[in-house]
């Protein structure tokens, strides 16, 4: 039987290609999902600043809360949107551990300097850090209170020179500051890109704290020991020193400060190589199942005579085995190389984007690389056991006869799974109305592989169905399309095989695309409905100072200006931490709808103060609180909040989810610069007037805007998804066109007899053709109504959940992908019959 595959392979390699090819796109697909899977979980950043301290110390950077579930006990991890500072007096309490000859309290603040840019601001005694800080100084002396400390590169670029007077805006506003000293180098930090050209500025020290909002705090405590020291024993003695609210940081792990996106990164890749990853490469498996048992099938008239001349039920599955053995591990390594080719181009363009801090390198190897070929293997055998299960075991005085029928009924087994599927896809779509953001996006994607394996499942069932319902006018019509009907009402296996793939194109690029564009959508909505401002102040830098809002309203005509700060909040979602945004308004909360107009529907914004909160619809709905529950949230440095809920309002995408107060919202952010500023005009004043007061403010970064301009600046906020959306559609959608096309190809040519005795029976080449373009719009109409409907229920469980709307699917998008499915079904069975009509017919089909 090994012999017997290998000349089968040999001389007939026809029909292995549609197998070679499913296993290839399977193996591509699944390199390239595993190689960032595995990239996501072992990323690291070296460091540079701290490449000096064998040991760095900071709070923790992770929410973190116990769950049990059926006795056992489990910790979830959440990451924290602005990050946690640790007490900076901890380092005199650290510098008294054995071992320790010094200890370095370090923070970083972002500023923005007059003609200068982008600023990051240290204490100047953090210079002694980073040994590439700590060269003399070129110019001038040590900063004192009202000085600063330039690097040379900036100091020219900016034409300041020792003595000159420089103003530094900071979240509190704008400083002054005299030029003091110069030094030779720029600070940089592992996440430092080549084209990195943030400024190095050094204070007095306990100025960039102060600078901060964050006096006493230092994001890290750099630790020196002394020579000889075992590193390993003042980190355990630091552990217990500090508790589980510190954390002590040795070897690449120091670099994880330096990168502070590191941690979302991981996430990222994790959810691109795992989630989607696994959901991708089960979808390859389940095609190359479908594929080979295809291919099976259509050898069942050579499989029926090695039964008939006495082979054994053993023999034929080893012969499949054997055939699976030699064609998958070569499918599986061609796939190697394209599959590590789309993971780099996919890994370089999320650090473009700036999802990836530069310093991360990618990581490949034997794991992934085996999992691709190891995976196409156990499909092939899996799919060759399936499908030559029965013709194995049929007794072999009957086996010719059923090879030369197909057989109609389905099986027990696959009737019952696929109905079972059925229910398991919609019992999952309407929890899915339950779930928000991610949580939601993910169930949505397992919701169209639920529905597409019960497609495969019950394909002959739904192809027959299909076929009595668009036979009728067909078999009133034309000789060809009568033909077309006849062949695929007596076909219905052979045709399930070509209508599966099309619903897949359209299911899992449709739901993939369009979860973005809704999201987008009723985010555009909820702005162009909340959003009553004349103007918007926003920044190109790290935000507005504190102080815009109120100079803003002294403008000529401006009737009240606001300030808005933004970070998100954690809460408790399903079995993970979810994020929401979160916005703190100066002002009178009572006038906020004079430039903001959230469209409340219980409670009051008025009462929103230290212990209450003003909760989106969506959100509230997810915490399942109402009017006057307490919620349990966590603030951006991940403090524990429980406000009592005393709003409740309906737009909230794109504006803010939860409401709290400005100066409670300000203690837990990074910096507490405002992200925007919304301005409304009185009645009757100039609009031009007004937007040039806003303008000659000048405020550093600060560009005006209207509504219009702050959606297209919202949506562009929105491109990171979008993309990330666009690039999963077209490698699941590019699959699944291309097992499309494979497995029609497959269908086509395996028609050779069909062809030839119909041709000899006097059918035209042109009828023959309309034949088959005939069975293509069966094809096409069918997969593409099984797709749509597919994605319709997935996409509304979605829309339910997260956005409490319908799906938007947007017209272009829509129509394209429906028609890029209609050409490959008629495109993949014109060619191949083509093909085959130019072969002059011979009795047999031969």
């Amino acid at each position: 039987m090994n012999g017997l595959a290998r000349a089968s392979i040999r001389f007939r390699p026809a029909s292995f290609i549609g197998t070679f090819v499913a296993l290839l796109a399977a193996s591509i697909v699944a390199m390239a999902c595993g190689s960032l899977l595995q990239t996501g979980l072992t990323a690291r950043v070296e460091p540079v600043r701290y490449a000096d301290a064998p040991i760095v110390v900071s709070a923790d950077q992770f929410a973190r809360r116990v769950v049990t579930s059926a006795g056992d006990r489990e910790e979830i991890a959440g990451v924290l949107p602005e990050g946690a500072r640790i007490d900076a007096s901890l380092a005199a309490t650290i510098l008294a551990v054995p071992g320790v000859a010094d200890a370095m309290p370090d923070l970083a603040v972002e500023l923005i300097g007059d003609d200068i840019g982008a600023l990051t601001g240290r204490d100047w005694s953090a210079r002694e850090i980073d040994h590439a800080a700590r060269t003399a100084l070129v110019d001038g002396d040590a900063p004192g209170p009202d000085d600063v400390v330039l690097d040379a590169q900036t100091a020219r670029s900016s034409r300041l020179a020792v003595g000159d007077m420089v103003a530094v805006t900071a979240p509190d506003g704008v400083h002054e500051f005299r030029v003091s000293g110069i030094v030779a180098e720029r600070t940089a930090t592992a996440s430092d890109g080549p084209s990195a050209s943030t400024a190095s500025a050094w204070f007095a020290d306990g100025v960039a704290p102060s600078l901060a909002g964050a006096p006493g705090r230092a994001d890290a405590i750099a630790v020196f020991t002394n020579d000889g020291t075992d590193i390993g024993d003042v980190k355990d003695e630091l552990s217990n020193l500090l508790g589980p609210d510190g954390k002590v940081h040795t070897g690449s792990a120091r670099g994880e400060l330096e990168a502070p996106n590191l941690p979302t990164a991981k996430e990222l890749l994790i959810g691109l190589g795992g989630s989607f990853g696994g959901v991708a490469t089960f979808a390859s498996i389940f095609v190359v199942i479908a594929t080979i048992a295809l291919a099976i099938s259509q050898r069942g008239r050579e499989i029926a005579l090695l039964r008939a001349i006495g082979a054994t039920p053993r023999q034929i599955r080893r012969m499949v085995a054997s055939e699976a053995v030699l064609v998958a591990p070569l499918a599986g390594a061609a796939g190697i190389l394209p599959g590590l080719l789309l993971a780099r181009w996919w890994f370089s363009q999320l650090i473009d984007r700036g999802a990836v801090p530069h310093g991360v390198q990618m990581s490949t190897g034997f794991i992934p690389a085996g999992a691709a070929v190891g995976a196409g293997l156990l499909a092939a055998l899996t799919g060759g056991y399936a499908a030559s299960r029965r013709p194995a075991r049929t007794p072999p005085s009957q086996a010719l006869g059923d090879a030369a029928v197909e057989r109609r009924s389905l099986g027990r087994v696959r009737r019952v799974f696929g109905i079972v599927a059925i229910g398991g896809g919609v019992v999952l779509s309407i929890f899915s109305y339950q779930l928000d953001g991610g949580s939601a996006a993910i169930t949505s994607i397992l919701v169209v592989m639920i529905f597409l394996i019960a497609v495969a499942l019950l394909g002959p069932a739904i192809s027959r169905a299909a076929t009595a319902v668009l036979g009728l006018p067909l078999r009133r019509g034309s000789a060809s399309s009568s033909l077309a009907a006849a062949n695929s009402g007596a076909n219905s296996r052979r045709l399930a095989s070509a209508i599966t793939p099309i619903a897949l194109v359209i299911g899992s690029s449709g739901v993939l695309l369009f979860i973005q564009s809704t999201v987008a959508d009723a985010t555009r909505a909820d702005i162009r409905n909340g959003l009553v401002a004349d103007y918007v102040i926003t920044s190109d830098g790290p935000g507005l100072p504190a102080t815009t809002a109120a100079r803003a309203a002294e403008v000529p005509g401006v009737d009240s200006a606001v300030g808005v700060l933004r970070s998100d909040v954690l809460y408790n979602g399903f079995e993970e931490f979810e994020a929401a945004d979160a916005i703190g308004v100066t002002g009178d909360l009572s006038q906020l709808d004079e430039v903001l107009d959230l469209g409340v529907t219980q409670g009051s914004l008025a009462d929103v103060g230290d212990t209450t909160v003003a909760l989106d619809h969506l959100l509230a709905q997810g915490l399942e609180a109402d009017l006057g529950d307490t919620v349990d949230l966590r603030l951006g440095d991940g403090t524990k909040h429980s406000p009592r809920v005393v709003a409740i309002y309906d737009h909230g995408l794109g504006l803010g989810q939860v409401v709290l107060p400005y100066d409670l919202l300000a203690g837990h952010v990074r910096a507490a610069y405002e992200a925007e500023v919304l301005v409304a005009q009185t009645g009757g004043a100039e609009t031009t007037t007004v937007a040039d007061g806003l303008r000659a403010l000048d405020i550093p970064g600060a560009t005006v805007t209207d509504r219009d301009g702050y959606a297209a600046r919202v949506d562009k906020d929105l491109e990171l998804e979008a993309w990330t959306s666009r690039v999963m559609a077209s490698v699941f959608g590019g699959f699944a066109a291309i097992t499309a096309i494979n497995t029609l190809v497959m269908v086509v040519f395996d028609r050779r007899r069909e062809v030839a005795l119909l041709r000899l029976t006097g059918t035209t080449r042109r009828q023959v053709q309309a034949m088959f373009r005939w069975e293509a719009a069966i094809v096409a109409i069918t997969g593409i109504g099984l797709g749509v409907v597919i994605a319709g229920v997935t996409l509304n469980g979605f829309a339910r959940g997260a956005t409490g709307g319908s799906p938007y699917v947007p017209p272009l998008q829509g129509l394209g992908i429906v028609a890029g499915a209609a050409i490959i079904a008629f495109g993949a069975m014109a060619l191949p019959a083509r093909t085959l009509m130019r072969r002059p017919p011979k009795a047999g089909g031969e």
